[in-house]
C-alpha cells in the first residue's frame, strides 16, 4: 500500500511528454517581478515556478524574451515592476 502526499501529487493532464517520451517542464506561474539595475540600462525580471518532477523549481527570466515564448502567464491587468 502506497500513502502519497496529496501535494505531491501531479493530476495526469497536468503531464506533458514530447516525442520521445520525455517529460516536458513548462511555466506554472510568475511569482515575482524584480528590475536589474546595471549603469546604463534597467534589466526586468520575472521569478518563474516551473512544473518540474524533482518538485518546485524557481528561476529568474528576463521578462521580455520569456513574453514573447509564454505570452499566456502575461494576461492578467498588474503588470507593475517592483523597483
Amino acid at each position: 500500500k502506497c500513502l502519497a502526499e496529496s501535494d505531491a501529487q501531479i493530476p495526469l493532464e497536468e503531464i506533458k511528454v514530447d516525442e520521445n517520451m520525455c517529460f516536458v517542464e513548462e511555466p506554472i506561474e510568475i511569482v515575482e517581478r524584480d528590475v536589474k539595475k546595471l549603469k546604463r540600462q534597467r534589466i526586468p525580471l520575472v521569478k518563474v515556478r516551473w512544473n518540474s518532477r524533482q518538485g518546485a523549481e524557481y528561476t529568474w527570466e528576463r521578462e521580455d524574451q520569456f513574453k514573447t515564448r509564454y505570452p499566456h502567464l502575461f494576461t492578467s491587468t498588474s503588470s507593475t515592476v517592483a523597483s
